[in-house]
């Protein structure tokens, strides 16, 4: 009887185990080879963590000021002393809110940044850290290539134009390319911005605009797209409502795996540019 208790408790062991590595991603990636692509859960704001293969990294915004510790520690557990890149993509506290602090923490090599102006304290604060740090900031607009190999690139897409009267369409549109695999950020842009775009946003991973708001990820836009995964940074129980259900319906509709920063944690990607394994924090 004690023999069959064992080997039952070993079944369930291994089931658990199996269910287990699902959850963690079960897709062969060639190790030395990866671009890992952190989406941190830093609440109601964005914030990117990249490794590329070229052991350079890349922070695509850093959310609220509250967030800039829980993200500083995050890339200091990932072993980072310095961001290669840096991308502010438009003036607002939700994405720029923990970057002053980020900035103070690490080496910085480039700083990119939309022609945008607000009055904002949190503004003021980063223009001030930039320069309290002897930085350059580059404009980022669409045309732009930051990064070009054979193997690797990373593009700007939007702004495409010098003025909106929304700050969000000031949001620098990124498309992070590996062998065949890739992402795109899209900051807050709006659907303005989306129908700016001429260049290729077809991508494997889609970051849904402004925290799945319904101002953005048009359906015209997603059809370009065409992701097979999207990602949500959005915050629990947020006041503004995101993502809002028609944007999750058009994500559904076109059966796109979703992943929520607010339900599942950080979310992390790693490609060897031919498959894509995913990682969560948590699963609900």
């Amino acid at each position: 009887m004690k023999k069959k208790y064992t080997v039952i408790l070993t079944i369930i062991f291994m089931v658990l185990a199996g269910a287990f590595e699902l959850f963690q991603g079960t897709v062969a990636i060639t190790p030395g080879e990866e671009l890992k692509v952190h989406f941190l859960d830093v609440g109601q704001g964005d914030s990117i963590f990249i490794e590329l293969p070229t052991n350079e990294t890349i922070l695509i915004d850093a959310s609220i000021k509250d967030a800039s510790d829980k993200i500083i520690n995050y890339l200091k557990e990932e072993k980072v002393s310095k961001i290669d890149y840096v991308f502010a993509t438009h003036p607002h506290s939700d994405h720029i809110g923990g970057m002053s602090a980020v900035i103070k923490a690490f080496d910085i090599g480039q700083i990119y940044m939309p022609k945008a102006v607000t009055t904002t304290k949190t503004y003021e604060n980063l223009l001030l850290t930039i320069k309290d740090k002897n930085l350059k900031i580059k404009t980022a607009k669409a045309g732009n290539t930051i990064i070009d190999t054979d193997d690797l690139k990373l593009v700007v897409l939007a702004p495409n134009q010098d003025s909106y009267e929304s700050l969000n369409n000031y949001s620098i549109v990124l498309k992070l390319t590996y062998k065949e695999k890739s992402f795109l950020f899209t900051g807050d842009a709006e659907t303005l911005s989306e129908k700016e775009i001429t260049g290729d946003v077809e991508a494997d991973v889609l970051k849904v605009g402004h925290h799945g708001s319904r101002t953005s990820t048009s359906q015209a836009f997603l059809n370009k797209v065409n992701p097979s995964y999207a990602v949500i940074s959005v915050g629990l129980n947020n006041d503004y409502k995101h993502p809002h259900q028609e944007v999750l319906d058009r994500l559904e509709k076109k059966n796109i795996k979703i992943y929520r920063t607010d339900q599942n944690g950080d979310i992390i990607f790693t490609t060897d540019g031919y498959n894509i394994d995913v990682k969560v924090e948590k699963w609900l």
